[in-house]
């Protein structure tokens, strides 16, 4: 989630299930331009997110683009710092979910011209502090962050050092969380559970024990139809409070999730480029997808094609006009 937000998740299965990929050779990215495009191959590469959200995402477009629009897609999971850098150099060709990197798309964007916008996703996501209905219903004040010291003790685990401990997900996600807790003067601290899949097991079991936690978490995912939380009201957010990233002491923003094409596959790419720049879905088809790639276990590709065959009007105005 992000350059004021996340980067998220995943177990290895589902990533095997999407299919890793190596990155192109040295020479394509050299030049910035995808060396299946130069040789003439019907390729899309796409980055694949670790959190599931975005999985569902990449699933979709990647059975589309084979099944509808013939092409073959390769798909790589990586950082979403790293993703940007071979977004720019031709690497891949598509970015589907971004929360926001504005160092990124300052470089790439408008200095080196190297990466172009495609346009909104159509799920806004946002990005918080969290505790479980259980708990906020048995303890209201907790609610508000001036009175998270108050329950530390109830929130310490055996990795916070006596201190709340406040669950997260990735270490790759970029979050504002150890500033926040420092200029708030909280007696908190962040434990990392290392990936999005790890994170949810961790829920999965206080939620099960009735323990109380805090934890950074965010919307849209799909274990929030399953698991009851409740949101910790942060100083609210204006814009411009998170842009010192050692001085964050503010919630997190709304931010309507964007996808960005590297610049000569958008100029170059054909059918395919204009159908990533067409694909736009809700929230609630996005989770739904997620539900079934991560709740019911179902292969990102089994999940995209049950999805597609029953939402033929929604994907149909995202091909190209002929």
């Amino acid at each position: 989630m992000r350059n004021r937000t996340r980067t998220l998740r995943t177990a290895t299965a589902v990533v095997g299930a999407l299919g890793v990929l190596s990155l192109s050779a040295c020479s394509a990215a050299e030049t910035g331009k995808s060396q299946d495009a130069a040789d003439g191959d019907k390729t899309v590469k796409l980055t694949v997110p670790s959190w599931v959200g975005a999985q569902a995402n990449t699933a979709v477009a990647e059975y589309i683009l084979e099944k509808e629009l013939g092409y073959t897609v390769k798909s790589q999971q990586m950082g979403e710092v790293l993703a940007w850098d071979a977004l720019s150099k031709g690497d891949v060709d598509a970015i589907m979910e971004d929360w926001g990197h504005p160092k990124e798309e300052k470089r790439y964007v408008e200095d080196k011209k190297t990466v172009v916008k495609g346009g909104d996703l159509g799920v806004t996501g946002h990005i918080g502090w969290f505790v479980p209905k259980y708990f906020a219903d048995a303890h209201p004040d907790v609610t508000d962050w001036k009175n998270l010291d108050k329950y530390a003790k109830e929130l310490a685990t055996a990795e916070s050092g006596g201190k709340g401990e406040i669950l997260e997900g990735s270490p790759d996600y970029v979050t504002n969380d150890d500033a926040i807790i420092k200029n708030l003067d909280l007696n908190l601290k962040t434990n990392y559970a290392g990936s999005e899949a790890a994170q949810i097991t961790a829920i999965k079991k206080y939620v099960k024990d009735k323990k109380p936690f805090l934890t950074y978490w965010w919307t849209p995912q799909w274990l929030n139809a399953e698991v009851d939380l409740v949101e910790v009201k942060l100083p609210a957010y204006k814009e411009g409070c998170d842009a010192d990233p050692k001085k964050v002491a503010c919630a997190y923003p709304n931010t309507p999730l964007q996808k960005f094409l590297n610049a000569d596959f958008a100029k170059n790419g054909g059918d395919a480029a204009e159908f990533l720049k067409n694909f736009t879905w809700t929230t609630e088809q996005q989770n739904e997808v997620a539900q079934m790639i991560a709740g019911e276990k179902m292969s990102p590709e089994a999940a995209a094609e049950k999805w597609v065959k029953a939402n033929e009007s929604t994907w149909k105005a995202w091909l190209p006009k002929k």
